[in-house]
């Protein structure tokens, strides 16, 4: 049972993730997905490609090859080579989709089995928490880089600034 709840768990929660990031983006002008604030920065495309490559990679053939495929030219991700907001999105939906997949044919019972990430042992628990905090690390930069491109205009994708107490008064129904 508690195995069940942890896929169902870890399901709704990359969700939550990628619905944040898509609520995020969509706020944007299509050229604001490539800004870069400095040389040394990621845009939100390479972002994407970045976090696409990593699902296809690491949920391709789970339990029979190692996550980290030959294939993958991870060094490619941080070039652009998307050009239109269209494509971004595809690419986002291509990793998500692979991901999504493969964490529902995880059956319980194979949580524990260990499986390989750049040669290295992991159990599926691992990895999936593994991968959890690497998405919510990238899809946090998303989020405030649409912030910093949108400034005032953002709209808040949890309780706004200065706003708490309204939010606690709706959602308890008196004030706190």
């Amino acid at each position: 049972m508690l195995s069940e709840n942890y896929l169902a768990s870890i399901q709704r929660q990359l969700m939550n993730y990628k619905v944040l990031a898509e609520k995020a983006m969509d706020q944007l002008q299509p050229p604001d997905l490539f800004l870069q604030p400095n040389e040394e920065s990621n845009n939100i495309a390479i972002i994407v490609q970045h976090m696409a490559g990593n699902m296809i990679s690491r949920w391709t053939d789970l339990f029979n090859s190692d996550g980290e495929k030959s294939w993958r030219n991870r060094d490619a991700e941080f070039e652009i080579d998307l050009n239109t907001k269209e494509a971004v999105m595809q690419r986002w939906e291509q990793g998500w989709s692979c991901l999504l997949k493969s964490i529902a044919e995880v059956k319980p019972g194979q949580l524990e089995e260990n499986i390989l990430i750049r040669n290295e042992p992991h159990t599926v628990v691992e990895a999936i928490n593994r991968q959890l905090t690497h998405y919510a690390y990238h899809v946090g930069q998303i989020v405030y880089l649409s912030k910093q491109f949108k400034g005032k205009a953002f709209k808040s994708l949890s309780i706004p600034k200065n706003e708490s107490q309204l939010f606690n008064e709706n959602k308890f129904g008196k004030a706190q």
